[in-house]
């Protein structure tokens, strides 16, 4: 699969565009300023149904307009998909062959999507939440059963939390736990599944992009040596007094260390974009090959984020792969994945192909 049309209304900077986009490469040039991130961001809200800026709908309106559209046809097998995104103050539809989805996961199997930006960083120097979603998205793509209980976690830990915060009784609070914790044990055996293959993945690419080694641990929310079910009732004193459940999948994390060494503490930033990027580019590596095609790859100029040489290893590991890849940057060539199929020229919001 591949996205192979965009219309774009309203979205940031972008007023109205319409343009055929590559399957497997395509680049966007133009000064700062012009719009080319503002475009990669439409590609993303088509793909997640959220930027990768801002996490507010309303920032994403052009100026002086109630609403953005982004409306995208995605090429599989010869046959064509369309999806399309509206977004108003506090409100996104979104709709897969005309039919609205009920859950933005849908976006997100018409249009797998990634991107490499100037914040690729924070997958390694932030908190908990950014390396849980970026393990979530894989699993999501491998496991076919992982949305049916990420849901209904995410269901019955909102509804636990709820009679935490009111006041419920002990008894009332534990009568969640049991499906809390059917859920939550399957979402961590599909995350260990996962981690078995991007361990590898990950490592050999770390190696070759930064001649360092790399170790991938999981701290799974709960403590070690006993079920979801006994941390839930150990933990339910203290989850009472602060109104919130302390402990599950919703607490896990990935932890990134480098030659023994956490990273985000002794790597430097650079590095730390180099780091995150070899994790996105396995997770690419990973995705099953059952499916109809690769996901679009999004990179926000990365000559202007990475040295000649990290630059240089970048394109290395990426060109030649089945990945879409969306380009943008202040020159009009890329070297290091060869001639685009499209080249796409923005000046303040306007798009010119070439």
């Amino acid at each position: 699969m591949s996205l192979a049309r965009l219309q774009v209304t309203d979205l940031r900077c972008l007023q109205r565009i319409n343009l055929d986009l590559d399957p497997r490469f395509t680049l966007i040039s133009g000064a700062n300023g012009s719009g080319k991130t503002s475009l990669l961001e439409a590609i993303h809200v088509l793909g997640r149904g959220r930027s990768f800026r801002t996490a507010r709908v309303d920032h994403l309106i052009r100026r002086g307009q109630q609403r953005f559209i982004v409306f995208g046809e995605i090429e599989s097998a010869g046959l064509r998909t369309a999806i399309g995104v509206e977004g108003e103050t506090g409100r996104l539809r979104a709709q897969v062959s005309g039919t609205p989805v009920t859950t933005l996961a849908e976006l997100s199997l018409a249009l797998p999507v990634q991107v490499i930006d100037p914040e690729v960083h924070k997958l390694i120097e932030d908190g908990p939440v950014y390396r849980r979603r970026f393990l979530d998205w894989g699993v999501f793509h491998v496991e076919h059963s992982f949305l049916l209980h990420w849901r209904r976690y995410r269901q019955v830990l909102k509804q636990r939390n709820a009679a935490l915060r009111t006041g419920q009784s002990r008894e009332l609070i534990s009568l969640w736990d049991e499906d809390l914790t059917r859920s939550g044990e399957a979402i961590d055996a599909a995350r260990r599944r996962y981690l078995e293959g991007l361990r590898a993945e990950a490592a050999a690419l770390v190696r070759g992009m930064l001649d360092r080694s790399l170790e991938l641990g999981y701290q799974r929310g709960w403590g070690s040596g006993m079920t979801l079910r006994e941390a839930l009732e150990a933990g339910l004193p203290l989850d009472c007094e602060r109104g919130t459940t302390g402990v599950g999948p919703h607490r896990a994390d990935l932890r990134v260390k480098v030659d023994g060494q956490l990273a985000k503490d002794h790597v430097s930033r650079g590095q730390q974009k180099l780091l995150a990027a070899a994790l996105l580019i396995a997770q690419i590596k990973l995705f099953p090959t059952q499916s109809h095609g690769q996901p679009s790859l999004l990179l926000d100029d990365p000559s202007a984020e990475l040295d000649t040489l990290s630059l240089a290893k970048l394109l290395e590991h990426l060109a030649g792969g089945a990945q879409q890849l969306v380009v943008t940057t202040l020159n009009d060539a890329m070297a290091g994945f060869g001639s685009p199929g499209v080249r796409i020229r923005l000046d303040s919001g306007r798009v010119h192909a070439g």
